[in-house]
C-alpha cells in the first residue's frame, strides 16, 4: 500500500472529503496545494469561507502525528492564507479554538531538539493574520501564548520565526493597555530580551523588531531594564562595567538606526538620555585606544561598538529640540567630551604638520594618548558638541571655560580617519560663536600655537588672518 493510501486511511473521511470536494482533487497533498492557491485571492478566501474549509484544516493540525510533515506544513499554510483579511475565516478560526490548536502544535514543535522553523513561521504568520482582525482575536492569541508560548518561540534562533513573532507581539500589545502592561512586566521583558539575543545571532529581515524595540525603549522608557537583563547571565567575577557584549552592542545599533530614521518624530526621555551617557562613560573606561581605527561602525569589538553607538545616539538626541541637552549638560556631558577630545591625538592634517615641524627642530613629536577607535569617532564627538552649542549661551560659555575654543578650531580640517570632520567642525564653530561676544573676542585674541596651520572657519562667514609681526590672529569677515 503506497503512502498516499496510508495518509488517507489515517485521517477520517469527514476531514478529507471537504478538502477533496472543494479542490477537485483525490489526494491530500494536491487538495491542500490547490486550496492554498485559491486562498491567495480575496474572492477565493471568501468562497472558501462559505465552505468552512477552516475546520478540516484545523483538524489536520490537531493530529500532527497522523499527518505527514509536508501535508502538515501545507495545512498551516492554508490556514494562514484563509485568515489573510477575511473576517469570516478569522472569526471561525477563533470559534473552532484555532489558537489553542496551533499553540499545542507549537509546543510539540518547540519540544523537539531541532525545531521545525518552517512550521513555526507559518503558525506565526497565521496568528498574525488572525490578530489583525481586532480586539477579540488579539486577546485570544495573547491569552494563549503569553508568556511561555512567546518565550519558547523567541528562544528559537531563527529570523524566519523571530520576524513574525515580533509582528504578533506588537500587534496584540498595541491593541490593549492591559496587554501593554503585561508586555512591560518582568515576564514580558524576558521575551524581549530573548528576541534581542535572537536578532543578534541571526539578524532580521522585517521591521517588526524595530517597531517593538521602539515601543519598549523609547515610548515606554524600559531601555535600562532590557539593557540590564542582557547582562544578567554574565560571569559574577567580571566587573559590572565590563558587561558589554554583542547583544548590548546590537541593541544600541538598532536603537541608533531607529532614532536616526525618525529624527524629530521620536520623543526621547531624559532617563534614556542619561542612561546612554552613563553607558558611554563606562565604555570609555575599557575601550582600547592604543591603535588607530581601520573601519567604521560596527568594528567587530563589542565594547568599541557600544561606545560608538552610544555617541551616535547622543548626537541624534542632542540634534532634537527638547530638554535633553540641558539635562545632559548638567550631567557633565560637555566637560566630558571636551576632555575626551583633548586626549585624542590631533587630526591627520595637524598631526602630519606637527611631525614635519618637530622633524625640522630635531624633536620627538608628542601626541595625546588616545587614537580614534573607529573611523568617525572624532567627527561624532564634534557633532555632539556642535548640537549642544546651537543657540545655547550656557553651553557656549562652558566650552570657553573648558579651554575648548582652540580645540574646536583644530577640528575644522579634513581628516582621512573622520569623514566630514571639516564640515562638522565648521558648523560647530558657527554655533559656538553665534551670539557669544566673549567667544568671538577669544578667537581674535588667540595666539598661534606651534607650526600648525589655523583651521578654516570660512563656513561661519569669517576667516582668521595672522598678523606677521605679532603672530596673533584676527577674526575678519570672509568677504
Amino acid at each position: 500500500m503506497d503512502s498516499v493510501k496510508l495518509v488517507n486511511l489515517s485521517i477520517q473521511d469527514n476531514v478529507l472529503l471537504p478538502l477533496f470536494i472543494s479542490s477537485g482533487s483525490s489526494t491530500l497533498h494536491e487538495a491542500l496545494e490547490r486550496l492554498i492557491e485559491t486562498a491567495k485571492t480575496s474572492d477565493g478566501r471568501l468562497s472558501l469561507s462559505s465552505k468552512d474549509i477552516i475546520k478540516p484544516a484545523l483538524e489536520l493540525c490537531q493530529n500532527p502525528l497522523r499527518v505527514p510533515h509536508q501535508e502538515l506544513l501545507l495545512a498551516v499554510k492554508l490556514l494562514r492564507n484563509l485568515c489573510a483579511g477575511e473576517i469570516k475565516n478569522q472569526d471561525l478560526f477563533i470559534e473552532q479554538n484555532g489558537v489553542g490548536i496551533l499553540s499545542t502544535l507549537v509546543g510539540s514543535v518547540c519540544s523537539n531538539s531541532g525545531s521545525d522553523n518552517e512550521i513555526l513561521r507559518m503558525v506565526l504568520q497565521a496568528l498574525g493574520n488572525v490578530s489583525l482582525a481586532g480586539e477579540k482575536h488579539q486577546e485570544a492569541v495573547w491569552a494563549q501564548f503569553f508568556s511561555l508560548g512567546f518565550i519558547d518561540i523567541a528562544r528559537v534562533r531563527s529570523k524566519e520565526t523571530c520576524d513574525p513573532l515580533c509582528m504578533v507581539i506588537y500587534t496584540c500589545s498595541e491593541g490593549s493597555n492591559e496587554r501593554s502592561v503585561e508586555l512591560l512586566s518582568d515576564q514580558g521583558l524576558d521575551i524581549i530580551v530573548e528576541i534581542v539575543r535572537t536578532v543578534t545571532a541571526v539578524g532580521f529581515s522585517e521591521d517588526w523588531v524595530k517597531l517593538l524595540l521602539s515601543k519598549i525603549c523609547f515610548d515606554e522608557s524600559y531601555f535600562s531594564s532590557i539593557f540590564s537583563k542582557l547582562s544578567e547571565n554574565c560571569d559574577e567575577n567580571v566587573p559590572q562595567i565590563s558587561h558589554f557584549g554583542d547583544q548590548e552592542a546590537f541593541l544600541l545599533s538598532i536603537l541608533s538606526e531607529i532614532l536616526n530614521e525618525r529624527l524629530g518624530e521620536i520623543v526621547v526621555s531624559s532617563d534614556f538620555s542619561l542612561s546612554i551617557f552613563q553607558i558611554l562613560r563606562n565604555a570609555i573606561e575599557i575601550v582600547d585606544f592604543s591603535t588607530r581605527a581601520k573601519s567604521s561602525l560596527p568594528t567587530g569589538s563589542s565594547v568599541t561598538d557600544v561606545m560608538g553607538y552610544a555617541v551616535s545616539l547622543i548626537r541624534d538626541i542632542t540634534a532634537c529640540d527638547g530638554p535633553n541637552v540641558d539635562t545632559l549638560s548638567r550631567a557633565g556631558l560637555i566637560k566630558f567630551l571636551i576632555g575626551l577630545l583633548r586626549n585624542l591625538e590631533p587630526p591627520t592634517l595637524i598631526r602630519r604638520s606637527t611631525v614635519h615641524a618637530d622633524t625640522e627642530k630635531d624633536t620627538t613629536p608628542r601626541f595625546s594618548k588616545y587614537c580614534c577607535p573607529y573611523k568617525g569617532f572624532r567627527r561624532d564627538i564634534v557633532g555632539v558638541i556642535g548640537n549642544c552649542s546651537c543657540g545655547r549661551i550656557n553651553v557656549q560659555d562652558e566650552i570657553r571655560e573648558q579651554d575648548g575654543i582652540l580645540l574646536m578650531l583644530q577640528q575644522c580640517v579634513t581628516d582621512e580617519d573622520n569623514p566630514f570632520l571639516r564640515e562638522w567642525g565648521i558648523w560647530s564653530m558657527r554655533n559656538i560663536l553665534e551670539g557669544n561676544v566673549k567667544n568671538r573676542e577669544l578667537v581674535v585674541d588667540l595666539e598661534v600655537q606651534g607650526s600648525v596651520d589655523t583651521p578654516e572657519i570660512a563656513g561661519v562667514g569669517l576667516r582668521v588672518e595672522i598678523d606677521p609681526v605679532t603672530r596673533r590672529p584676527k577674526l575678519v569677515n570672509a568677504s
